[in-house]
């Protein structure tokens, strides 16, 4: 075969590799999961979780404790379908979203609460506090 038309040949396979692996990243971008920003914070009794979830309704979202992580998940769904938009700038996020706390404090599962007014979603979860001191008495 002719030189030239073996690199010819390489040259188009190398740059169909990299449009499908382009194409590829692109559709697991549109996949992939977004995150929510959260405030976490405690109190004397308290550990507390506050998320904005606008756009979502409290039966749609998925909390769930395992371990020492609490997680968060649900879809915020595009309220207009019409993909002919010609956008500007788009920086609302549609589509899957989680989150995931690694609890920084020991709290009691069985307690956990949570509300959601006005698009906040806070969670309120019992801290266990163990006694720091402790009287240890001699038998016999």
């Amino acid at each position: 075969m002719n030189m030239a038309f073996l690199e010819k040949l390489k040259k188009n396979q190398k740059k169909e590799i990299l449009e499908n692996k382009s194409s590829e990243e692109k559709r697991d971008w549109k996949i992939s999961e977004g995150q929510l920003s959260a405030d976490i914070y405690e109190t004397e009794t308290e550990l507390i979780i506050q998320t904005a979830i606008a756009g979502v309704q409290a039966k749609e979202l998925d909390i769930s404790l395992e371990n020492d992580v609490l997680i968060i998940k649900g879809e915020r769904e595009n309220p207009t379908k019409d993909s002919k938009k010609n956008y500007f700038s788009k920086e609302c996020y549609f589509g899957p979203f989680s989150r995931e706390v690694i609890l920084p404090r020991e709290i009691d599962p069985s307690r956990v609460k949570a509300t959601m007014e006005e698009g906040i979603l806070t969670i309120r979860m019992p801290k266990i506090e163990r006694e720091k001191k402790k009287k240890i008495i001699i038998e016999g």
